[in-house]
């Protein structure tokens, strides 16, 4: 006997209502407004006719205060699963068009369902927040929602990859879950701020004046705070920048990441590489010219872009296989490492460390950065990460030395004590505990005071120091890196050393984890 048509159409009439969360006019008002619904924004993330919503017909917690006979429909949030190029991927966005996309607790527990489902099944997670932060009128029990949520960011941390995305108001606990995970895009525009105190708190607490220009937009988290990953202009640049990430992504930490290996390795000669280094070992250069001779056209996808720019990182392909990329910017404070371009790094690192993603390394460094806010501010702990996360990293590690390559610096870009498996130097490269300029100082500095033709005798000496101590072949001598490469053979190798690395395996003492100094 067919099922009662009076059931379907109740069914329809049930999803229809679903569908438009608070409304048409308030869909309406943010077209107007140049910003996507929730829904809109799931329909553009995920293949099309893909999309299997979680939830659909959730309620809000009917012992909410005042809100008895109030009607939220999906409670705010629509979550469900899909594919994004093909691969399966779970995902959540904030219906701001109900009850301004707060949390209240039937939210939480959907997105709950939704995030323990994915790490069972294996698939990224991609959340777009868009929240008013806690539903006042639930009381405590949106503050438990919040709690786990945060329990399981930190469950599916290295398990599978995190996307968020910023695409509205984030503000006091709701920052935090985004802050949990891997990537973060952020919107620019008027209505995306993310902080955890606004204006009139800081100013009640405090007695600063501080506007959200100052701490709460896409620039100044990308620039300034370094806790977003990518800006985006609008919503659909977000979610394409979201799509690019996964597409450089295994799907979890069992997943090889979506290599697409050439037939034919690039062995032949790149001739522009010898000609970007510039003859004068004190002039700078741009990295990032490097990295677009290195590997595969068009695929050098950065992170962090506006964050500690004297460090470059992001990811890329040679000859089809996903690498992250780690340079020096000699264009930046010289290329030298500070706070911000270790924590930076370090982070960049463990990220590719967990998902298995290859690292290869450029280095044109003269050291950690000098200076009295350096030191105060903790250069000791925070250099310490980057050696912290590169000595802790068990995928291929492939460095190629460009230019300078001084002190600690030197250890701190995967030498071959870390545990990078080839190490390669250019002609150009010089090793050594500092500059030959200062070392000859050091060594020297009371016959330079006593030689009649100073500055002759100093330029002799920077070159016999140069020659005899800091030269790449030197570094050879003592088995300290792989080989002395010509610039225009370096795409070769690396191609031909990450297809050897490829099966890499490589075992710890089993332990908890490492105490990072954090």
């Amino acid at each position: 006997m067919p099922i009662d048509p009076a059931l379907l159409k109740e069914l329809e009439a049930r999803r229809k209502k679903a569908a438009l969360g608070g409304g048409k006019d308030k869909i309406a008002k943010r077209h107007e407004k140049g910003q996507l619904t929730a829904r809109d924004r799931l329909a553009a993330l995920f293949d099309a006719d893909t999309f299997i919503e979680f939830g659909m017909h959730a309620a809000h917690a009917c012992h909410a205060f005042g809100m008895e006979d109030k009607e939220m429909p999906a409670d705010g949030v629509v979550t469900g699963i899909g594919y994004v190029a093909g691969r399966p991927v779970a995902a959540y966005s904030h219906d701001f068009t109900v009850g301004g996309g707060a949390l209240g607790r039937i939210h939480a527990a959907k997105v709950c369902d939704l995030m323990d489902y994915a790490m069972k099944a294996g698939m990224p997670i991609v959340g777009i927040n868009d929240s008013g932060g806690a539903r006042i009128q639930e009381g405590v029990d949106s503050l438990s929602g919040y709690g786990q949520i945060f329990f399981r960011n930190v469950a599916a941390s290295g398990l599978v990859p995190q996307i968020a995305i910023i695409a509205g108001p984030c503000a006091g606990g709701a920052a935090y879950s985004p802050a949990l995970t891997d990537f973060l895009i952020m919107v620019r525009n008027a209505a995306t701020n993310m902080f955890i105190c606004g204006p009139e708190v800081i100013k009640a607490a405090t007695g600063e004046t501080a506007k959200l220009e100052q701490f709460a937009t896409a620039d100044a988290h990308a620039s300034v705070s370094g806790n977003v990953h990518l800006i985006a202009n609008d919503d659909k640049h977000a979610v394409q920048l979201a799509q690019t990430l996964m597409s450089y992504l295994p799907s979890n930490n069992l997943d090889d990441p979506p290599h697409h290996p050439a037939e034919h390795l690039s062995l032949a000669p790149i001739l522009k590489l010898n000609e970007l280094m510039p003859a004068d070992p004190k002039m700078p250069f741009d990295v990032k010219d490097m990295i677009g001779a290195l590997v595969d056209s068009g695929s050098f996808f950065e992170i962090m872009a506006s964050f500690a720019p004297n460090l470059v990182v992001g990811f890329a392909r040679i000859d089809g296989i996903v690498v992250g990329i780690v340079a020096n910017q000699p264009k930046v404070k010289a290329g030298c490492l500070d706070i911000d371009a270790s924590d930076k790094g370090a982070r960049f690192i463990r990220t590719c460390n967990v998902y298995g993603i290859p690292i290869v390394t450029l280095v044109d460094v003269p050291g950690y950065m000098p200076g009295l806010a350096q030191e105060r501010g903790g250069i000791i702990r925070h250099g310490a990460k980057l050696l912290f996360a590169y000595a802790a990293a068990t995928v291929p590690k492939i460095t190629v030395i460009l230019r300078k390559a001084y002190g600690g610096a030197y250890l701190a870009m995967c030498s071959s004590d870390l545990g990078a498996d080839l190490v390669y130097a250019w002609p150009t490269a010089e090793i050594a505990v500092m500059g030959a300029e200062g070392a000859v100082k050091v060594i020297f500095g009371k016959e330079l005071k006593e030689a009649p033709d100073a500055d002759k005798k100093l330029a002799e000496l920077i070159s016999q120091y140069r020659e005899e101590f800091a030269s790449p072949y030197q570094a050879a001598k003592n088995a300290l890196i792989t080989d002395v490469i010509e610039p225009s053979q370096t795409r070769g190798m690396v191609s031909l050393g990450l297809r050897s690395l490829l099966t890499k395996r490589e075992t710890r003492p089993p332990k908890k984890h490492g105490n990072m100094p954090l």
